[in-house]
């Protein structure tokens, strides 16, 4: 089941929507940010956008670093949904 950040009113009355979605297993680990059809994929190990298209710079800063103070409990979820692949192993954090 996706895990949906809560987000204030301002940004939701927007179409702002983040999640970590279904299926994404085997992918880096990420948060995706969501606006009318548009996805913008962010990593949870750096917090860079994974992505060229749509152009990272169309969500609004404020928004990432919201999201990004959040990342503890977004990373949280990840490791909950895909713990056959967790935001930071042995492998790649030291």
């Amino acid at each position: 089941m996706a895990f949906a950040l809560a987000l204030p009113a301002e940004w939701a009355g927007q179409g702002w929507k983040v999640k970590i979605r279904d299926d994404e297993r085997n992918e880096v680990p990420h948060v995706t940010f969501l606006r009318r059809r548009q996805a913008w994929r962010m990593s949870l190990r750096t917090g860079e956008f994974l992505d060229r298209e749509p152009d990272p710079s169309d969500v609004p800063e404020e928004l990432a670093e919201r999201v990004w103070i959040k990342r503890a409990v977004l990373r949280h979820n990840w490791n909950l949904m895909y713990p056959e692949n967790p935001v930071f192993s042995r492998e790649n954090h030291p």
